[in-house]
């Protein structure tokens, strides 16, 4: 019979994974195709444009942000959805990407959970 040896975790901390940090999602390979031409706006075209956004973030901002974070269906749904809200219609201010995709659209501070 063979004996088994305690496991032991390490001293320096290095394998530890803390629950509250959380790495910055990576694009799927799709979503990265779509972000070429948003960051070809972005750094080609953008600096020679003036601010024209009604929205913070920026609707290009919204649109790579919605593709890192939902990937490359729903983020173009989230961003084609922003874009279509960027008018005169609907009043300016602050819309951030939403944590979870929804198919509706929920104003920002607004639980979807009852």
């Amino acid at each position: 019979m063979s004996e088994q040896q305690p496991v032991t975790e390490h001293q320096d901390g290095a394998g530890d994974h803390d629950e509250t940090t959380h790495a910055a999602p990576r694009p799927t390979p799709v979503a990265w195709i779509l972000l070429l031409p948003i960051r070809f706006y972005r750094k080609v075209i953008a600096p020679f444009l003036p601010p024209m956004c009604r929205f913070n973030p920026s609707c290009s901002a919204y649109a790579a942000e919605s593709l890192t974070k939902h990937g490359a269906a729903r983020g173009s749904y989230l961003a084609v959805r922003r874009l279509l809200r960027c008018g005169p219609w609907t009043d300016p201010g602050r819309d951030p990407v939403p944590e979870t995709f929804s198919l509706r659209r929920q104003p920002p501070g607004i639980s979807t959970e009852e």
